[in-house]
């Protein structure tokens, strides 16, 4: 399917999902890679309360803190 006939039927609302390859779908900037951090006990256990407290896990907060402050820095600049 040419990318003029693949917009007007997307733009129409008709489904459009045959004619994309899944298998090669990727989110722009959210390759995942593995890193290790050493936290003291309280900070961890400071952690998992707010994290039970909100229903996520201990991985899932430190990731939305993490993203929250790197925004709120990149647009302070």
């Amino acid at each position: 399917m040419k990318a003029k006939k693949f917009d007007s039927e997307f733009d129409s609302g008709k489904d459009v999902t045959d004619a994309l390859d899944i298998s090669k779908a990727q989110r722009p900037l959210q390759k995942q890679r593995r890193v290790n951090v050493d936290f003291p006990d309280w900070m961890i256990e400071s952690l998992d309360r707010e994290a039970s407290r909100l229903g996520i896990t201990r991985q899932s907060i430190i990731k939305v803190w993490l993203a929250e402050r790197l925004e709120q820095t990149a647009s302070d600049k």
